[in-house]
């Protein structure tokens, strides 16, 4: 049976730790890497049927955008390192999208890197990673 690992991929520095760590431990495990971006969305907001509409336009343009940006160079990196992936990109609140992603593909672990996010705002509504060390019912590794 082939291991899978889900890791949080974005363009922080924590990312790109939690990736390296992800191509490695994947090497050393033969495992697959399903690389998982998620843009923040909340479908609770009233618009009118033009807003919708520009709305979902937008919504799609993100989509795009984040495959050809964010996840087509990591992909290439991890294709590089000889390492089986496959990519997703949802909307959504990070760490519920995440914890749900992990069921759904089935995962052994989710691996995420360490929020850069300080202050008021993290004492209050904590980061990604400790929401989803809180939610997510398989493992999860932060990276540092």
């Amino acid at each position: 049976m082939l291991n899978k690992y889900l890791v949080a991929v974005e363009g922080s520095e924590g990312s790109q730790r939690a990736l390296a760590h992800a191509i490695e431990r994947a090497k050393a495990s033969n495992a697959e890497l399903v690389l998982a971006h998620v843009i923040d969305w909340s479908p609770y907001s009233f618009h009118t049927p033009e807003e919708l509409s520009a709305r979902h336009k937008r919504r799609e343009e993100e989509l795009t955008r984040a495959r050809d940006v964010v996840l087509a160079p990591i992909m290439k990196r991890v294709e590089e390192a000889g390492v089986q992936s496959s990519s997703e990109v949802r909307h959504g609140k990070a760490a519920e999208t995440l914890a749900e992603m992990a069921i759904e593909h089935d995962v052994a672990q989710i691996i995420a890197g360490r929020s850069g996010e300080s202050g008021m705002s993290t004492m209050l509504f904590g980061t990604t990673p400790s929401k989803l060390v809180q939610i997510s019912t398989v493992p999860v590794l932060i990276v540092p």
